[in-house]
């Protein structure tokens, strides 16, 4: 798989050479922009990683330790099933630490893919915070370089994730942040959020809905058979 910078120069602002490392889709070809009218649906969504997609196992280098969060191979699915773009966009400052190689990246990405399908783009940062890149999260380097990679607009970008740097990237963008919180989520990230979902399917739905906002609206949007497949679970008898 090739892991190329975007344009060679800059990304999002940051220096030469402090780009993301970036994967396509196994045989995918580079999508142009494609100019048109906009529609109800979303060009493309951009997921976190880690606490989002997957459980956080923090600086996580093996394959056998990925694990999927509730209901997030269903909303994969069913923004599929929609004829929505989807990809991952992840900060790995695991790798500028010293604790991460590039190959334990990959082969994570390559266990991730196996468990939801190949994802049409990968966007990945491997810097500190320290290392004043354009790409790590809240900065909006990784999404713009998706959004290039897939010929999507980014303010015709959805982008997930499950901490406040995820959302505040999207907005940094141009796109737009649905927050998924998750226990590690502060409640000040929560309260400045613009949309929230309390799963991934229905962050789905609420992507998809005809309003276009509101969570657990627009559920006629999302495929009946993923519905069933994989409903939400309350835990402890809550939401």
């Amino acid at each position: 798989m090739r892991n190329r910078p975007v344009g060679g120069t800059t990304v999002g602002g940051a220096p030469a050479g402090a780009v993301p490392w970036l994967w396509d889709r196994p045989g995918a070809a580079r999508i142009p922009r494609r100019p048109g009218k906009a529609g109800r649906l979303p060009e493309a969504v951009l997921f976190d990683r880690d606490g989002t997609l997957v459980v956080d196992v923090p600086y996580n280098g093996d394959p056998d330790r990925v694990s999927p969060m509730p209901t997030a191979r269903a909303a994969v699915t069913a923004l599929r099933e929609l004829g929505v773009r989807v990809g991952v966009v992840s900060n790995q400052s695991g790798v500028a630490r010293g604790l991460l190689t590039q190959e334990q990246v990959m082969a994570v990405r390559r266990r991730v893919d196996e468990l939801f399908g190949p994802f049409d783009v990968w966007a990945v940062c491997p810097h500190g915070p320290a290392d004043g890149c354009g790409c790590r999260k809240p900065a909006p380097g990784l999404i713009l370089a998706a959004c290039e990679r897939l010929g999507a607009a980014p303010e015709r970008t959805v982008v997930v994730g499950d901490i406040g740097s995820d959302v505040r990237a999207a907005s940094a963008a141009g796109a737009r942040g649905v927050l998924v919180p998750t226990p590690v989520t502060r409640p000040a990230e929560v309260a400045a959020a613009g949309e929230t979902a309390c799963d991934l399917l229905t962050a789905v739905r609420l992507i998809s809905s005809p309003a276009g906002s509101g969570a657990g609206r627009g559920t006629d949007e999302v495929p009946a058979r993923v519905l069933l497949r994989e409903r939400p679970r309350a835990v402890g008898g809550g939401g």
